[in-house]
């Protein structure tokens, strides 16, 4: 079995795979302040019935990387890969730094990189909403990074003395005729439109059709206001890709490369 480690700003998601079955999923909440032990305690009583011989891990939270590896690395018995440009990806980085490319949106385009032909703009809604671009060479080229539909809930209750804080719900109508309403169609509606703009943008600069692939919590909701539908909707996407980076850089199938290479030379 193996497990997938998904660290974003607000949650850890764990991923078990079996094979290619998805099994189990756990989610904790990624908080700075927990010490390595901590952590090691409650992995430990996540994954107390699993026999786990593998972990890939990717973060965009610098303060967890290092004690939660060893967190991981301590209650599993393995060395777990952790996911940065270096590693083999089977897709090229082509953005002008990619050391700066967050391992998440680096899952995502390995993931679609090996489901999909041709040209693909993967739309992740976390707590950034993030267009990750790959086009039919195999090329992550960057993307798009938006305020996530909860983040700008939390701005315009936090940044304003009147605006209430509310909850992510169904957008009714385009025009509020309450303050909750309005707010709902800014940001769920607002969302959809840029969506669908920036699509078009995508394309316009690809010069080539994209499959359009939706993945994190709110796709579904914004599904709803789309002008152009999702080609696909998947939920584990990032931990599908995450799955294929261990496939790519375990011990087992570096072996088997290192003792390929001696033979050929």
């Amino acid at each position: 079995m193996l497990l997938m480690a998904d660290i974003g700003n607000t949650n850890i998601t764990l991923g078990l795979f079996e094979g290619d079955n998805y099994i189990n999923e756990f989610r904790l909440a990624s908080d700075r302040d927990l010490s390595k032990d901590e952590y090691e305690v409650l992995l430990k009583s996540l994954l107390k019935d699993f026999v786990i011989k593998g972990c890939v891990i990717a973060s965009v939270v610098e303060e967890l990387n290092v004690k939660f590896k060893s967190a991981i690395d301590n209650v599993l018995g393995v060395e777990s890969i952790f996911v940065d440009n270096s590693i083999n990806l089977n897709v090229m980085i082509k953005t002008d730094n990619p050391t700066e490319v967050g391992a998440d949106r680096i899952a995502n385009a390995v993931a679609v990189a090996k489901d999909y032909d041709g040209a693909v703009i993967v739309i992740d809604f976390g707590t950034a909403t993030s267009f990750d671009v790959v086009n039919s060479k195999k090329e992550f080229l960057g993307g798009v990074i938006a305020p996530g539909i909860n983040t700008q809930m939390k701005c315009l209750n936090k940044a304003t003395s009147k605006l209430p804080k509310i909850d992510v719900a169904i957008s009714h109508n385009a025009i509020g005729h309450n303050t909750t309403d309005a707010i709902l169609s800014g940001v769920i509606r607002g969302t959809a439109c840029m969506v669908d703009g920036l699509v078009e943008q995508c394309e316009a600069e690809l010069d080539e059709k994209a499959t359009i692939v939706a993945t994190g919590g709110y796709c579904g909701l914004i599904a709803n206001y789309l002008k152009r539908p999702f080609d696909s909707i998947n939920p584990i996407l990032t931990l599908q890709g995450l799955k294929y980076i261990y496939e790519m850089n375990s011990s087992k199938e570096l072996n088997i490369v290192s003792k390929l290479q001696e033979v050929t030379h």
